[in-house]
């Protein structure tokens, strides 16, 4: 009697101790994100099936509402968010001048080709985002090679550029035009009766229901439009219009463990081929991009970007914004 009495005190002892372990606590993670739900969503699954320890939420918004949020919990001293994750390369060049992101260097990052890097670590690109010219295939017959190509007649009137005021991308696009073309490129467009649209995927609509003729459009809303029946192309001029999205740790997280998790996930083969498969570029050279639809391979881009200077950037993106928006409202 007094045996089994010991043996239900010992079974009783190691369910408790299995309860125990089973209930402990998991790590968080919090990703603010201004990826498209459908992307961030299956990174979310992708993540947690491997890192189970890890209970993973996320907050999608635009960019600019991300940053204004993240100011407002900076300056109530409770930071809630762990990882940044957008296409604002300005944005974290400011978070970084300010102290306000881990250094971390993921072992993944020795893959990765991109035109921007920070030799820090406190930031690192995990998608190549490119935009390139969207045209009606009813209305353009012969698709553009070149940025000149698209000061010409079969262009005139119909030709469009996001408001770079709404849009950070279409800010970065023109921001780099300007750059390596000069203004007077924006001038000679807007002379062959170019027009300023609203958001990036506003341009995209118009071009796909036959307002526009064209327009520069980032990579997976317009191959998407495509896919969808519109009648539209989707190509690259000779140099591209490249826009890494980073991705960054907050410093003090008190998830940091978790943290590097998500980054050395995001910029794996594995993380990297679900962004692939989203019609956008992984920015590592061993994952293959969705053939058949315009794309071309990260090296490729990486080696016919567009320059530009990010940090002179960030304080002239009002002047550029008002430039733009003088000349095409002319």
């Amino acid at each position: 009697m007094k045996r089994l009495l010991t043996i239900v005190i010992a079974l009783t002892l190691l369910v408790g101790t299995i309860t125990s372990a089973s209930a402990a606590p998991k790590e968080k993670l919090l990703v603010y994100t201004s990826m498209k739900e459908v992307l961030i969503g299956e990174i979310r699954d992708a993540f947690v099936k491997k890192h189970p320890e890890v209970q993973f939420d996320y907050y999608s918004a635009g960019a600019g509402k991300l940053m204004a949020k993240i100011a407002a919990e900076r300056q109530s001293g409770k930071l809630m968010v762990d990882v940044l994750w957008t296409s604002e390369i300005p944005d974290f060049y400011q978070l970084k001048s300010q102290g306000a992101l881990e250094k971390y260097v993921s072992p993944e990052a020795a893959s990765i080709i991109s035109p921007v890097k920070d030799p820090d670590g406190c930031f690192t690109p995990a998608r190549l985002g490119t935009l390139g010219i969207a045209y009606n295939t009813n209305k353009v017959k012969v698709a553009p090679k070149t940025w000149q190509d698209l000061l010409g007649p079969q262009f005139k009137d119909g030709f469009g550029i996001a408001n770079p005021s709404l849009s950070g991308t279409a800010m970065v696009s023109v921001a780099m035009l300007v750059e390596n073309l000069g203004w007077d490129y924006i001038k000679g467009l807007r002379a062959n009766g170019a027009k300023m649209g609203q958001g990036s995927g506003q341009v995209v609509d118009d071009v796909a229901m036959g307002d526009l003729k064209a327009c520069i459009a980032v990579d997976y809303i317009a191959i998407n439009k495509i896919q969808e029946g519109a009648p539209m192309g989707f190509v690259y001029p000779d140099k591209i219009l490249v826009i890494p999205s980073p991705v960054a740790i907050f410093k003090g997280t008190p998830n940091l463990s978790a943290a590097k998790k998500f980054v050395d996930f995001l910029l794996s083969k594995e993380g990297q081929a679900i962004i692939a498969a989203s019609y956008t570029l992984p920015i590592r050279k061993d994952v293959p991009v969705v053939q058949g639809v315009g794309l071309v391979s990260p090296e490729e881009a990486v080696k016919r970007a567009f320059p530009l200077d990010y940090l002179k950037m960030i304080g002239e993106k009002e002047k550029i914004a008002d430039q733009f928006t003088a000349i095409m409202t002319k």
